[in-house]
C-alpha cells in the first residue's frame, strides 16, 4: 500500500483509535472496582502541559481546583513531567503527609539534585541530611542559638547598605537581595567575612548557575544548563574544601559560632566524622537553599511596599518606633525583632500570595489507603501550597493583600504552609524571619524608593519574581 493510500485508509479510524486510547487510560487512572481503588483523575501528557502553563501564569490554584472539583476535593491523580502523580489536597492532605514523614512517605528529590550534590558513598544527599538535621541543624538553628546571631545580622545589613545602597540613586532589588542573603549565609555557615566582595561575587555567580540547573532539563551535555550547574557546583565544592581546611588548622583556637565549626566536630548516625568532600557538598546545598527562595521573598516584600502606600505607612510607623526606642548606634536585639508584629504579618501575606516554592513531591514508602483510595508503594505524591493559600474556603477574598489575616490565632492549621510542616518543616524558618525583619528595618528607616517600571510583569517560573529584577529609584530618608 502506498503512503497516500495508507493515509486515506487510516484517517477515518483516527477518532476511533483516540476514543479507545482515552477509554483505556480513564479506566487505568479512574476508580477501580474491587479492593484497591486507584485515585480518580487523568494521566495524559497534556496534564503536564496544562500544569506548567498554569505555573508560568501564577495560576496553579486553578489547576488544582479544576481537578478537585472534577474528581475529588481530597485526592486525585495527574501526570507531571510524564510521570504519574497523586495529589493530596487541603489541610487534611497536608496534615496526613506531614505527620507520616518517614513512616508512609519520604522526601523525593529530582534527579538533577543528585548530580549537582554528589556524596562520597553515592547515596542521595537527602539521606545524609536526615542525620544532619538531628546532629547539627536543629541545634544550630534553634531560636535560643539564633538570638545571639541578631547582632551579626544587624552588622551584615549595615555593611550591605553602605556597600550596595549608599550613594546610589538606582538599584535592582533582586541583585541586592541576592548579595544580602548570601552575605548572611556565608557568615552564618562558613564564618566568612561579609566584606569580602570578591568571594561573594564568586558565590553569587556559582549559586545562580546551580539554581538554574535545579529547575532545568535533566540533560547533561556540554552547553546545557545542567552541565553548567554541575561545573559551578564542582568549583564551589572545591572552594568549600579550602575553607574547611583553613578552619581545621584553627580548631584549637576559641570555637567560632558558625556552621563549619559545629560540623567539623559532629558525627553521623554511625558515630563517624563527616568527610571534607561531603561537608563541602552539603554546604553548597544549604547555601543555595538559604538564598534562592529567601532573595525572592525580600524582592516581593519590596515590591508590595512600593505598590501599597497604606501597608508601607503602617509598617514604617512600627519600624520608626523601634528605631527611636534604641540608640543611634545600638544594634537590633531579639526584643526588637519581637516588636515587629505587623512587619512579620506583611511578610507572611507575601509568602501566602507569592510563596517561595510551589509545594513538594513525596514518595510512598509502602502501600497505604487515603480517603478510600489505594496509593501504591513508590507513587509520587504532590502537595501544593496553592491548594490552600489561594482557596477562598480558607482565606476570604484570597487575591487581596491583607496582613491582618495573621493577627490573633491566624489561619487554620495546615492551611498556611510556606515552610512545609511536620518533621520536614524547613529548619531555617526562624533564621529567615530574623534576617528578613532585619532587612526591612534598615531598608525602610534609611531609604524611600519607587519602582522604575510601574507595571513590571511578575513571572512565575519556577518561582514568582519581577521580570526585570525590580529596578527602583532610591532616596535617603529625610527626618
Amino acid at each position: 500500500m502506498e503512503v497516500s493510500q495508507f493515509f486515506w485508509f487510516i484517517l477515518p479510524i483516527i477518532p476511533i483509535i483516540f476514543f479507545v486510547h482515552k477509554l483505556i487510560k480513564s479506566k487505568a487512572s479512574g476508580p477501580a472496582v474491587g479492593k484497591n481503588k486507584a485515585p480518580p483523575g487523568g494521566r495524559y501528557i497534556s496534564e503536564s502541559l496544562i500544569y506548567y502553563s498554569k505555573l508560568k501564569k501564577g495560576m496553579l490554584y486553578e489547576f488544582m481546583k479544576e481537578r478537585m472539583d472534577k474528581f475529588s476535593a481530597k485526592i486525585f491523580s495527574t501526570s507531571l513531567a510524564g510521570q504519574p502523580v497523586v495529589a493530596l489536597c487541603g489541610p487534611e492532605g497536608n496534615k496526613f503527609l506531614f505527620s507520616n514523614e518517614n513512616k508512609l512517605v519520604k522526601l523525593w528529590w529530582p534527579a538533577t539534585l543528585e548530580k549537582l550534590l554528589p556524596m562520597s558513598d553515592n547515596q542521595p544527599a537527602r539521606e545524609h541530611l536526615k542525620g544532619i538535621r538531628k546532629s547539627v541543624l536543629l541545634f544550630f538553628l534553634k531560636p535560643d542559638a539564633l538570638r545571639e546571631y541578631v547582632g551579626t545580622m544587624d552588622a551584615v545589613m549595615k555593611q550591605h547598605l553602605e556597600t550596595h545602597w549608599a550613594g546610589k540613586d538606582q538599584i535592582k532589588v533582586v541583585d541586592i537581595a541576592n548579595m544580602y542573603t548570601l552575605a548572611l549565609a556565608s557568615n552564618f555557615f562558613l564564618g566568612m567575612d561579609y566584606q569580602n566582595n570578591i568571594e561573594m561575587e564568586q558565590l553569587v555567580e556559582g549559586m545562580d548557575e546551580i539554581e538554574s540547573a535545579i529547575f532545568g532539563l535533566p540533560i547533561n551535555l556540554p552547553g546545557t544548563t545542567l552541565n553548567r550547574g554541575i561545573r559551578a557546583s564542582r568549583i564551589l565544592r572545591s572552594k568549600m574544601e579550602e575553607i574547611i581546611q583553613r578552619r581545621k588548622a584553627h580548631l584549637l583556637l576559641p570555637p567560632r559560632k558558625d556552621f563549619i565549626s559545629h560540623f567539623l566536630t559532629a558525627v553521623d548516625e554511625n558515630g563517624e566524622s563527616y568527610k571534607d568532600s561531603d561537608i563541602a557538598t552539603l554546604l553548597v546545598g544549604m547555601l543555595g537553599a538559604s538564598s534562592t527562595t529567601f532573595k525572592l521573598t525580600i524582592t516581593m516584600v519590596m515590591k508590595v511596599l512600593a505598590d501599597m502606600p497604606n501597608v508601607y505607612e503602617s509598617l514604617l510607623k512600627e519600624q520608626l518606633e523601634i528605631a527611636q526606642s534604641k540608640g543611634p548606634t545600638e544594634k537590633l536585639s531579639w526584643d526588637h525583632i519581637r516588636m515587629m508584629k505587623y512587619s512579620w504579618n506583611v511578610v507572611c501575606e507575601v509568602l501566602r500570595l507569592y510563596p517561595s516554592g510551589v509545594g513538594g513531591i513525596k514518595e510512598a514508602m509502602t502501600d497505604f489507603t487515603y480517603e478510600g483510595y489505594t496509593v501504591p508503594k513508590g507513587s509520587k505524591i504532590l502537595w501544593s501550597l496553592h491548594a490552600t493559600h489561594r482557596n477562598p474556603k480558607f482565606f476570604e477574598n484570597p487575591d487581596k493583600f491583607d496582613p491582618t489575616r495573621f493577627e490573633g490565632d491566624g489561619p487554620a492549621p495546615y492551611t498556611y504552609i510556606p515552610f512545609g510542616g511536620g518533621s520536614r518543616m524547613c529548619p531555617g524558618n526562624e533564621y529567615v524571619r530574623l534576617a528578613i525583619l532585619t532587612f526591612i528595618h534598615y531598608a525602610v528607616t534609611r531609604f524611600e524608593w519607587q519602582k522604575l517600571i510601574p507595571e513590571e510583569e511578575i513571572l512565575h517560573h519556577p518561582l514568582p519574581h519581577p521580570a526585570q529584577g525590580l529596578p527602583i529609584r532610591l532616596s535617603p530618608r529625610q527626618f
